[in-house]
């Protein structure tokens, strides 16, 4: 079993002088020690195996992070991070690399994180929110009069937060000529639904980026390095490029949007890709273990040993229905952990994460599902996952 190395646990509260105490670091330990049923956690790994196995998988190569309170119970990895040189359209299959210069999968892997980079600026955005300079409730058009069709129609933060700013899902932004053509699209866009309606939209965390941007006079990069992965030593998760990542597509038309090749450590999204890198709601890198750090700062009210990235309440305005950001109890991905205000979301090239405060659990599924070409999506996978991770638990619990 590949195991990746996590910090020593520290104790939380407060010491008689009635100073804080750090909160709880992640450890590695056995299921059992996590409160874990073995039975279920052993099956979690096999079929996380079986899921990258075949001619066809599910996905070239996955990691599965999973734990309960402080303690990793399972950091494995399968398969491959890279399999494919190509993808053959007219024998519809992946054109396979020789074993030798294939790459396999560790616990450590960088994946592009696709809309799992949604969480990330939402919590920069909640940052500000708890530090006054961004009202939840605001007009965006307050903070970016220039945005024409979000300021005439009165579009919040908070529905750029939960999805109902009735902005459509995406722009072409991937086919402007320049950035200030880019520009110019996204300040003109108008809802298509009326604002209210939920529609998930990638819109709405890029003007969101442009609004903490604004207020801040920072990158969304350096706000989410310096606000939440540098204080949380999350030194794996960063924008691109990152040439050791996991493979994603040959991303070619028709069936991509952009004429690139196979991809490795550049992001996938196209639209991010046209902005650089840098977006509201795709860009991030990360590893299983570093997205664990993350998971278990959220349960644990906003902190990670020294470091606190949210208070409390703040934490629970995020998770909060319907969640800023986060997706709450979708069982199509959750499975059977979904129903008690669990909280995650999934990345378009195969990333999921979920926590779970109702058990004090957490599961980071990471694969490359789109390597060597996307295809419908299936999260069948994600919510078995989770629902191994929910039996764990109520077998603990002979529940």
């Amino acid at each position: 079993m590949l195991r990746a190395a996590v910090p020593a646990v520290a104790h939380h509260g407060r010491d008689p002088r009635g100073g804080e105490l750090s909160a709880p670091r992640l450890r590695t330990g056995t299921p059992e020690r996590a409160g874990l049923d073995r039975a279920e956690i052993d099956s979690l790994v096999s079929e996380v195996h079986g899921l990258t196995a075949g001619e066809r998988p599910w996905a070239a190569g996955a990691v599965v992070v999973a734990g309960r309170g402080p303690v990793v119970a399972v950091a494995e990895a399968a398969g491959w991070a890279v399999r494919y040189a190509g993808y053959d359209p007219v024998a519809d299959r992946g054109v396979e690399l020789p074993p030798e210069r294939r790459v396999a999968m560790t616990v450590d892997t960088p994946f592009d994180l696709a809309s799992l980079t949604k969480l990330f600026t939402s919590v920069a955005a909640v940052q500000q929110i708890e530090r006054g300079t961004l009202g939840v409730d605001a007009l965006v058009g307050a903070y970016l009069p220039e945005f024409r069709g979000a300021a005439g129609h009165g579009i919040t933060v908070r529905q750029l937060l939960t999805h109902t700013s009735g902005l459509r899902p995406e722009l072409p932004l991937y086919d402007c000529a320049d950035a200030e053509e880019r520009l110019a699209m996204l300040r003109a866009e108008e809802p298509v639904s009326p604002p209210g309606s939920h529609v998930y939209s990638d819109l709405n965390m890029l003007l969101l980026q442009h609004v903490l941007e604004r207020i801040t006079g920072r990158g969304l990069d350096v706000l989410i390095h310096d606000g939440i992965t540098r204080p949380l030593g999350m030194t794996a998760t960063r924008f691109g490029p990152r040439p050791g990542a996991a493979a994603t597509e040959d991303q070619r038309r028709p069936w991509a949007k952009a004429d690139r090749g196979m991809l490795r450590g550049e992001v996938h999204d196209e639209n991010a890709w046209a902005l650089g890198g840098v977006a509201g709601h795709a860009g991030l890198f990360s590893t299983g273990p570093d997205l664990a750090v993350f998971c278990r700062a959220l349960l644990a009210g906003g902190s990670y040993g020294p470091a606190r990235i949210l208070g409390p309440d703040f934490v629970e305005l995020l998770l909060t229905p319907p969640g800023l950001g986060f997706a709450l109890d979708q069982a199509w991905f959750m499975g059977e952990l979904a129903g008690r205000g669990a909280a995650g979301h999934t990345g378009f090239t195969g990333t999921s994460l979920v926590v779970d405060p109702a058990t004090d659990t957490f599961l980071v599924l990471l694969a490359n599902t789109v390597h060597p070409r996307r295809r419908p999506a299936d999260s069948a996978p994600r919510a078995a996952a989770g629902t191994r991770v929910a039996r764990a638990v109520r077998a603990v619990r002979g529940t």
